[in-house]
């Protein structure tokens, strides 16, 4: 399930993925109270098990000033998940709010489409990295795309990703080529990383545009829907299917 929403807004902060990961999380609340809980908490803590969903956003018409996005004309908010009822959770919940605030933030929701799906059949299919695909080494460090536990790492969670959302993880090891792909550094305002380290921003290499992931097709589709990497449920790894042979 893809949506799009267009929202009316005067400014969003540079850091916006928090700002989203908010919009999304109300609209599940705004939907069921209890789906939300089951969600984002285990036992009182925080469920830290992967979501299955990855969104991508999109300026349209803005100036920098300050921490800030003045923007001109919209901002256009992509969600896939191919959990469809989680899906109709996001979909109802922003489709029953008319403004959303977030601290100083104000987002008035113009419209709300559903996007038609692409059903992924092929082996190779050419991916176009929307928002970036962030990969992680096993000490935390963010990988850049040519170095060498680029490929194991991604594999890794792949398969966490599937094995969470289908009860089963990858059903043979993906392979990777890099196409097109650029290096982004996207600076996140986490509340958890704050309390941790005092800073008040944490910066995220990522890799936007295109590259070919070759594999099982059942795979290679449900990683299309649910995107692709680590961080997906903060804006990051949202993919387009370009083709596929």
């Amino acid at each position: 399930m893809r949506m799009k929403i267009d929202f009316k807004t005067e400014k969003i902060p540079i850091s916006y993925n928090t700002l989203f990961m908010s919009v999304i999380k109300e609209a599940i609340k705004k939907s069921s109270n209890e789906y939300y809980k089951n969600m984002y908490y285990y036992k009182d803590k925080n469920n830290k098990r992967t979501k299955n969903f990855t969104f991508a956003v999109y300026l349209k018409g803005y100036e920098v000033n300050g921490d800030n996005f003045n923007i001109k004309d919209r901002v256009i908010l992509s969600i896939s998940t191919p959990d469809l009822e989680l899906g109709l959770h996001i979909y109802n919940g922003v489709i029953n709010s008319k403004k959303i605030v977030y601290k100083e933030y104000e987002l008035y929701k113009e419209r709300i489409d559903l996007v038609k799906e692409k059903e992924v059949l092929g082996r190779s299919v050419l991916f176009n990295a929307i928002s970036p695909v962030c990969i992680k080494s096993r000490e935390g460090k963010f990988l850049d795309v040519d170095e060498r536990e680029y490929l194991d790492e991604l594999n890794y969670i792949s398969n966490e990703v599937l094995k969470n959302y289908r009860g089963y993880g990858l059903s043979e090891k993906l392979e990777f080529e890099n196409v097109n792909m650029t290096k982004v550094v996207v600076k996140e305002s986490l509340r958890e990383f704050k309390n941790i380290t005092g800073k008040p921003y944490q910066y995220v290499n990522g890799y936007k545009g295109k590259f070919i992931l070759k594999g099982n097709p059942k795979d290679l589709d449900d990683i299309y829907k649910l995107g692709l990497g680590f961080k997906r449920a903060q804006g990051f790894g949202y993919l387009d299917a370009i083709e596929w042979r």
